[in-house]
């Protein structure tokens, strides 16, 4: 079964309350739908397009895990919080797993 994702690119206008009011909120429920953080900020450079400067990548073990993450009451509260402090696109997206270049 193919894993999902939480895209999301942000930027964040309030650091501080961000990470103090936001970050704490959204560890639980990440962690009970088996959520792992791939990118969480870090250096980035946008070779095409125009897309906001913090990227995040979290990896879930499905696709459904991805949403139901996403919809679930503890993660609401915290997207609350997240929203006061920073503004975002959010993609939910399922993975691939057929074949990639070099396989025979």
């Amino acid at each position: 079964m193919p894993k999902g994702y939480w895209v999301v690119h942000n930027t964040v206008n309030d650091a501080d309350s961000y990470r103090e009011k936001y970050v704490p909120l959204n560890q639980a429920p990440i962690a009970a739908h088996g959520g792992k953080f791939l990118v969480r900020g870090g250096q980035s450079e946008t070779m095409e397009g125009s897309l906001r400067p913090r990227c995040v990548i979290i990896e879930f073990p499905s696709y459904q895990a991805a949403l139901d993450c996403f919809r679930s009451e503890g993660y609401e509260a915290a997207s609350v919080e997240r929203r006061k402090f920073s503004e975002g696109d959010v993609l939910i997206v399922e993975g691939y797993d057929g074949p990639q270049p070099g396989d025979t």
